[in-house]
């Protein structure tokens, strides 16, 4: 695998007489790749049905005899006003009922059937012209941002209805899988059901799940409409840009249409605007970002991807959406990017060459600053393309440790959480956390894997229905694996299932009571740390491994299956996986705070996360440092 850097670059905001000095400069410093074009439809057709390819065909010609690659974006994320002149009702309703509006982005309803057309005809338009002519592509622009997957509009209630109708057949089916009987809910006609926005309370949540799937396979849908498209006319990788900790729909099906999954890195965004943090947390790593919210969603488009990923947007100084929008420490745009080539990407792309001076995002840093002068990542990026010449080419390295994410699960803790901070992403990265911590390197999989051969230990924190190909890998898994909580609780059709949950094969355990806990309220533990957030009260013959101070059993088992009754704290998670990691064989490095380590096929890598200098294994790592040695 060769490790390559790229940028975002929008030909269109600049006088084209600049252009081929940008590109001269984007070359000299080591960039390769150049994403270009995902916001541009308005110059591409200015009016319904008149194309403008002259300005592309010389944007494109100009950053090639740069000897730069050209990945070329749909531009179906930012539809031209004139769209709406069209399609007045193109635009997606929010859980109020109000029309979304015209004047930024991501103005457009996934079920509106005629916009689909729309875009269908603009990406056959692109790909007959430039399939054989740009080097990658990619579909709109990060799918969910902005609130923007589920509506509430008459498209989709009309789509809605009709994939009601083909999942069900009957509206007796429905009621039945619904529970409709409950509050006299039952319908006559699969016309009578509405969305489950603007009730009284809470609507049914087997009714709020199914609009959940809904509206995730309309996005799969909308995207494979480009990728069938681009296909037909070109033999390049096609690749989406998916968001850090957005589970509106599931990236895993997005992912089958695709031939790369990238992700838009922003660190100190995230930590300040989607990461719960202690005060203290927020302080230590404000220049850096979170030691492991870049590395998971790293595993995570790994996984996606099929082993191939990349970052198609790197946050090379202050962005301007954020809470609070700090500078990075000097040297974090490097470490950042060399943390995601140790974990396998083939390419990172910093968003972007030059700081806009106009528009909505005129605050958001650059390679560049608005007078062209270099802002320093613009350095960093050049220092890195250096080293990556220098790196002889090499992948993965093996994880001992399978992490299952599904995306259905979120939302089914997100629709009935039974606690107000229990959040399914919350809980997985805690455990992921802990992986982190123990210095090893992890594989996220998705909830349909079946062969979990490959890893000694396999974790699966609060899958609310296990598929029947993850229940039979784990039957056959011969190694140590750890589920719960909430493991198995659902069926899906969101009912209790009984046998009561967890309901796991060779396991005789049962989940008699549940309850979550007040942030100011813990469970203690005899062994060290507590539970928070969540305790399940357990009754059965499986083995005990712990109990809580009052005498439930927390942690059971039955040969190399563990379930975990509870939310344990970082403490009691450190100590339970360590252990569970001693009993599989793995062996564990527990990390200073802030320092991470990741192993590559040929090399071992240290990240320090850290504002001040950490001392490891004799060698003193600075600040936002970087160290790697071969491994032997």
């Amino acid at each position: 695998m060769i490790r390559t850097l790229g940028v975002c670059y929008y030909p269109e905001h600049w006088p084209e007489a600049w252009w081929p000095e940008d590109a001269r400069r984007m070359a000299a410093i080591g960039l390769r790749w150049v994403r270009i074009g995902e916001f541009a439809w308005s110059r591409m057709e200015p009016e319904p049905g008149r194309y403008d390819w002259d300005w592309l065909d010389r944007a494109i010609a100009t950053l090639q005899d740069a000897g730069l690659r050209v990945i070329l974006g749909t531009p179906t994320a930012t539809p031209p006003r004139w769209m709406l002149d069209r399609h007045p009702d193109m635009l997606a309703v929010d859980a109020e009922g109000r029309p979304r509006g015209f004047g930024s982005r991501r103005h457009y309803d996934f079920s509106h059937r005629g916009y689909r057309a729309e875009c269908a005809r603009i990406v056959t338009a692109l790909a007959e012209r430039y399939g054989r002519r740009v080097q990658a592509w990619q579909t709109d622009n990060e799918y969910a941002c902005h609130d923007t997957v589920l509506s509430y509009s008459p498209s989709a209630l009309s789509a809605f209805r009709e994939w009601l109708a083909r999942r069900y057949q009957s509206p007796q089916a429905l009621n039945r899988a619904w529970g409709n009987v409950f509050w006299s809910m039952e319908y006559a006609s699969f016309d009578e059901v509405g969305l489950p926005n603007l009730t009284v309370t809470e609507a049914n949540p087997a009714h709020w799940m199914d609009f959940r799937r809904f509206a995730s396979e309309e996005v799969a849908a909308f995207n494979r409409l480009q990728t069938e498209i681009i296909r037909r006319h070109s033999d390049a990788p096609i690749a989406h840009n998916f968001m850090g900790r957005v589970t509106d729909f599931d990236h895993w099906a997005v992912g089958a249409d695709l031939d790369i999954a990238a992700w838009d890195s922003y660190p100190i965004g995230f930590l300040s605007d989607r990461l719960e943090a202690s005060p203290e947390h927020r302080r230590r790593f404000l220049r850096q970002g979170d030691p492991d919210f870049q590395a998971f969603h790293h595993d995570l488009y790994r996984g996606v991807g099929r082993g191939r990923w990349w970052v198609m947007e790197q946050q090379p100084g202050p962005v301007n959406w954020a809470p609070w929008n700090p500078d990075p420490l000097p040297g974090m745009a490097r470490l950042w990017a060399w943390e995601a080539f140790a974990h396998g990407a083939e390419a990172v792309c910093y968003f972007r060459w030059r700081q806009a001076p106009f528009a909505q995002e005129q605050m958001h840093a650059g390679l560049l600053r608005p007078d062209s002068a270099p802002a320093p990542a613009h350095d960093e990026a050049a220092q890195l393309a250096r080293e990556l010449a220098a790196m002889p080419e090499a992948g993965t390295g093996p994880s001992p440790v399978a992490l299952i994410f599904d995306y259905e699960s979120a939302w089914a803790w997100g629709i009935q959480p039974q606690g107000r901070d229990f959040d399914y992403f919350r809980l997985v990265f805690a455990w992921y956390r802990s992986l982190r911590r123990l210095g090893l390197n992890i594989d996220i999989l998705p909830p349909d894997r079946g062969d979990l051969s490959a890893y000694p230990l396999v974790l699966a924190p609060g899958v609310a229905t296990l598929s029947p190909a993850l229940l039979e890998g784990l039957s056959r898994h011969r190694g140590i694996a750890l589920l719960g909580p909430r493991t198995h609780a659902k069926t899906a059709s969101f009912a209790i299932p009984v046998p009561l949950p967890p309901a796991l094969p060779g396991l005789d355990i049962r989940v008699a009571r549940v309850e979550s806990l007040p942030p100011d309220i813990a469970v203690a533990l005899p062994a060290g740390g507590e539970l928070r957030h969540w305790r399940e009260k357990l009754e059965g013959t499986a083995e005990v491994v712990e109990c809580c101070g009052e005498g439930w059993p927390v942690l059971v088992r039955s040969g190399g299956l563990h379930y975990l009754g509870g939310w344990p704290d970082e403490a009691a998670l450190d100590r339970m996986i360590g252990s569970l990691c001693q009993q599989a064989g793995i062996e564990t490095h527990p990390l200073p705070e802030g320092l991470r380590r990741r192993d590559t096929a040929t090399h071992r890598f240290w990240f320090n996360y850290n504002p001040v200098p950490v001392d490891w294994n004799g060698a003193a790592i600075p600040p936002a440092g970087v160290r790697w040695e071969p491994l032997s």
